[in-house]
């Protein structure tokens, strides 16, 4: 396959900030003021990327990474100052609709965010831009309008829990009829979606900005993705998976990770070309200029658990046609621009693959100092054709990663780790990734901020509530923030 390093930059600099951590008065960050705000700063400090979290909406556990719909978009980003600016909401409703909170309350949200979206649709009047919208992207709205429709009309159970003539999907459709005013909802929903952040989007790109998505390996059980392709994945006569997704053991997780996501039915995609997986990565390039595909090694080899075991430790390695995949990929986007999260228990095959489609994969500093020579380390890089960050959304903030070290790993961070007189920590790491080769530095918008745990944690993979949560301040503009991170993307060439 043709190499993937050329994403029409080079030696470049970018922050990760999900469009969920943004400034807002309503709740959770949106596709609104503050959003085109963040865009500004990016450029004033000299970045070249915006990378984001899945886009998609969440569900129980508030993860984008067990999404009810791997195409759709989160109406929670939906911003509603735009909605009262098209004359769809009133001012009172605008204002019964703030929520200044600290941190992301999916809770309220849940509770509250649909009725004030249901009013703004009750004036929506449509149009040809809309027609237009719908007749695109038939081929999934029509089956996630539907999908959605039935879980408010079985009160968000589990789509295997509905009546027999709903749960299979084929004499689902013959049922449409019945709900839709609910199904215009739906429709209108991924619409104001699209619409917003499509013009964020090119206000990125005026400014020179370009996005980088993230796309999920697997999908929720309980998704519009599984109750339409059911015969993609290994599940049983009920429809519930023979086997699911996690990792196995480590000194991390004595018991594993437990993913519960269904597994594909490789076998059945790769007779089809793989083209659920090709409409899935032309509808994730419909919304970023470069993606990022979690758990890249899953495509060369995957850990299976029984379903219906509680720990992962009776799980096994089975072989996935990664290659195939790929080749199918490329040969259907042939200007797609992919970074591989090529993390965690990297055996030879992961290796094998990732050097067959050229993708850069990703390299992460707090890594980099379990062992002498680890690949992790900036020195050891044999090519530019990776991506470097400093930490990921899943681990510790690089404050307190830092503050926590000890033994012979904090002795061989002291003296692999250039500090100046004066510097913190956290800002040696950052300009440690800077001045690496890597062609791409990514850094989490809480280690320029320098935050902590106890405030700023994205997601602590072993905890099942209290992720996704953190907001950032606005004061995140002030003069001394922009300098510094201006001066950092200065001084290391990456302006």
């Amino acid at each position: 396959m043709k190499d993937n390093k050329n994403f029409g930059f080079s030696h470049k600099c970018g922050i990760l900030l999900p469009i969920s951590s943004l400034p807002s008065k309503y709740g959770i960050g949106s596709f609104g003021k503050e959003a085109y705000e963040f865009v500004d700063f990016l450029a004033d400090t000299h970045q070249k990327c915006w990378q984001v979290l899945p886009l998609n909406p969440t569900s129980y556990g508030d993860s984008p990474y067990q999404s009810p719909a791997s195409i759709a978009g989160n109406p929670y980003f939906i911003d509603l100052p735009t909605l009262y600016s098209e004359g769809l909401l009133t001012a009172d409703e605008l204002a019964e609709s703030e929520h200044d909170t600290q941190r992301v309350d999916y809770g309220w949200l849940f509770n509250t965010r649909y009725t004030v979206l249901r009013k703004a649709y009750s004036r929506f009047e449509g149009g040809k831009r809309y027609d237009s919208f719908c007749a695109k992207n038939a081929a999934w709205l029509d089956d996630y309008a539907l999908f959605m429709a039935l879980k408010g009309y079985y009160n968000h159970r589990a789509w295997t829990e509905w009546g027999t003539e709903h749960r299979d999907y084929e004499k689902a459709k013959k049922w449409a009829a019945d709900f839709v005013d609910d199904i215009g909802f739906w429709k209108w929903v991924q619409y104001a979606f699209m619409s917003q952040w499509k013009a964020l989007l090119k206000y990125a790109h005026s400014k020179k900005i370009v996005i980088i998505g993230d796309m999920p390996i697997y999908v929720a059980h309980d998704s519009m993705d599984v109750w339409r392709n059911t015969k993609q994945f290994l599940l049983d006569e009920n429809f519930n998976p023979t086997v699911v997704a996690g990792c196995p053991p480590d000194s991390f997780s004595p018991d594993g990770q437990l993913w519960g996501n269904p597994i594909y039915n490789w076998e059945l995609m790769k007779a089809e070309n793989f083209a659920w997986w090709c409409e899935r990565v032309g509808a994730a390039f419909e919304l970023y200029d470069i993606l990022r595909i979690d758990h890249f090694r899953g495509f060369a080899s995957f850990y299976s658990i029984p379903y219906g075991d509680k720990t992962a430790h009776r799980g096994s390695w089975v072989s996935a046609p990664g290659k195939e995949l790929f080749a199918a990929i490329r040969a259907a986007h042939p200007k797609a621009k992919i970074i591989a999260e090529d993390l965690g228990f990297i055996t030879d095959d992961v290796r094998e693959l990732l050097a067959f489609t050229g993708f850069p994969g990703m390299k992460i500093l707090q890594f980099a100092y379990f062992e002498e020579n680890s690949e992790y380390l900036p020195r050891t890089y044999t090519t530019d054709n990776c991506v470097v960050y400093p930490g990921s959304h899943d681990s510790d903030c690089t404050a307190t990663w830092c503050k926590n070290l000890a033994g012979e790993i904090k002795e061989r961070f002291i003296r692999c780790t250039h500090r100046r007189v004066g510097q913190s920590a956290t800002c040696a790491v950052i300009e440690s990734a800077m001045r690496s080769r890597a062609n791409l530095a990514i850094v989490a918008m809480q280690d320029y901020l320098e935050l902590e745990n106890d405030e700023a944690r994205m997601n602590t993979p072993s905890l099942a509530e209290g992720n996704w949560q953190w907001r950032m301040k606005k004061n995140y503009k002030r003069r001394s923030v922009k300098e510094k991170i201006a001066e950092i993307a200065t001084s290391t060439h990456r302006a």
